[in-house]
């Protein structure tokens, strides 16, 4: 599905949507709990990961085909200050933290590592849309009703 190549939203349009279409359309292997996320370049556990759900873990295996991987990157914009971005890539930068749970893999740039560092990485299904999207980041402090952009603590 070309639409869940590059959709985000934010953690407040996950909470305004009711659990039950998880058990429904993702079975129940997919619960909300995340899994914890390997780095392939950080041995200390906790500090400065993302983690992965297991509906994220399940989509990307879905979606992704040899080398590819979800890049997830902070631009600036949006009506808080600052929106996520979802995209798949194959090309691994130097300055790229690499998060691998199960055989999917997300990379974040350094700099948006900044802005997401221990936050988790879901894949959502609605009636109206499937996305992967960014929750209960520690960086944020509030997010706009538009369900895309957020601004950081300060």
């Amino acid at each position: 599905m070309a639409a869940a190549r590059g959709l985000s939203l934010s953690a407040a349009a996950l909470r305004a949507v009711t659990p039950w279409w998880r058990s429904r359309l993702l079975g129940a292997s997919a619960r909300p709990q995340a899994l914890r996320a390997a780095s392939s370049s950080s041995p200390e556990a906790g500090e400065g990961q993302i983690h992965l759900t297991a509906s994220c873990v399940q989509r990307l295996l879905e979606i992704t085909q040899g080398s590819e991987f979800l890049r997830l990157e902070v631009e600036g914009g949006g009506c808080s200050g600052f929106q996520y971005r979802f995209s798949l890539d194959t090309v691994i930068n130097p300055d790229d933290r690499v998060f691998e749970q199960g055989g999917a893999k997300v990379v974040v740039d350094s700099d948006s590592l900044a802005f997401v560092k221990g936050a988790q990485v879901d894949f959502s299904q609605e009636l109206i849309r499937s996305s992967f999207q960014v929750l209960n980041n520690p960086q944020a402090d509030k997010g706009c009703s538009c369900g895309s952009s957020f601004s950081v603590k300060l």
